[in-house]
């Protein structure tokens, strides 16, 4: 069984062997980076009530915010517009640039606040015109099919290659339900004569925690070779190769969770897991006379002690 960073710190608590600095700051940053989209101000909200030091807590999370923002394409409203805050569009010491609007900002990860907003050119070259193309297609697209998406489209040197990065989010955080999810894609390709090879990778994450705490993490790659003839016949094909490819992914995860009936859960987990669909009343059991204990007054933390069985 692997050991979760949580219990190690606990475990040092309840044996009150306070742990050494740089151990708290280990076992934080492992469980700031196992944190879902949307859920990471909770976690550091958490750990500074449980570790009782807010200064080693934010100059920790401040470093793992920066890459769980990035890496979930966090979207932020800066001037009235949306930007995708991504590797992509990082110009280092914690400053991103929006393509679209030809700007660029200073991004505080651990407080959500952007600030020093200024103009950030752009040449209007071949490249930046199939760049503009994309995102205008891409946009429309996710506009019709995605309910809370956003889209931006990069455009990167790589050598003498132009090479383009669209990224696609959309995500639904409801904590009071109580389920957050994050749907992303980014793909990726090189402005090439003729042709030009297109990768894609998908991540579906969905963290449900009523009862329970659940999670589940879906990740794909694709690849196509489109045709690359003009601006605006690429873009089309580029739209509808993500369109096909989303259908896809979005049909095979309906497929397998429909493939968790009754019968695979009973035939797979009855002789593992005993499934009684009931709550344990950890209240009730330590106020039953029979532990001839004075418990009748303890307050009990329910978010730790409910478990399913």
């Amino acid at each position: 069984m692997v050991s979760h960073p949580l219990d190690s710190l606990l475990d040092s608590m309840c044996a009150r062997q306070e742990p050494s600095e740089q151990e708290k700051a280990s076992l934080m940053c492992s469980l700031l980076r196992q944190s879902p989209p949307g859920e990471l101000g909770y976690i550091v909200h958490d750990l500074c009530v449980l570790i009782q030091d807010d200064k080693l807590v934010r100059q920790e999370a401040a470093c793992v915010a920066a890459c769980h923002n990035k890496n979930n394409f966090i979207p932020i409203q800066i001037n009235g517009h949306t930007v995708l805050l991504t590797h992509y569009n990082d110009l280092g010491g914690n400053r991103f640039f929006d393509p679209e609007n030809k700007f660029s900002f200073e991004f505080d990860h651990l407080r959500g606040a952007t600030s020093k907003p200024q103009v950030h050119g752009v040449m209007l070259d071949k490249g930046e015109l199939w760049r503009i193309a994309l995102h205008k297609g891409l946009k429309a697209y996710v506009s019709c099919h995605f309910p809370a998406g956003n889209c931006c489209v990069f455009k990167k040197s790589l050598g003498k290659r132009q090479m383009y990065v669209a990224c696609i989010e959309a995500q639904q955080y409801q904590p009071s339900n109580p389920w957050n999810c994050l749907w992303k894609s980014d793909w990726t390709f090189a402005l090439t004569p003729f042709t030009t090879e297109v990768t894609g990778i998908f991540l579906l994450q969905i963290h449900y925690f009523k009862d329970a705490n659940f999670h589940i993490s879906v990740s794909k790659s694709v690849s196509e070779t489109l045709n690359m003839i003009d601006q605006s016949q690429f873009a089309t094909d580029f739209v509808k190769f993500v369109k096909a490819e989303d259908d896809k992914f979005h049909v095979a995860i309906l497929e397998n969770i429909q493939a968790l009936s009754e019968d695979i859960w009973e035939k797979n987990l009855r002789r593992k897991l005993p499934v009684t669909r009931t709550f344990m009343n950890w209240n009730e059991l330590l106020n039953d006379q029979h532990l001839n204990t004075s418990v009748s007054n303890t307050e009990v933390l329910p978010c730790l002690l409910k478990h399913t069985i």
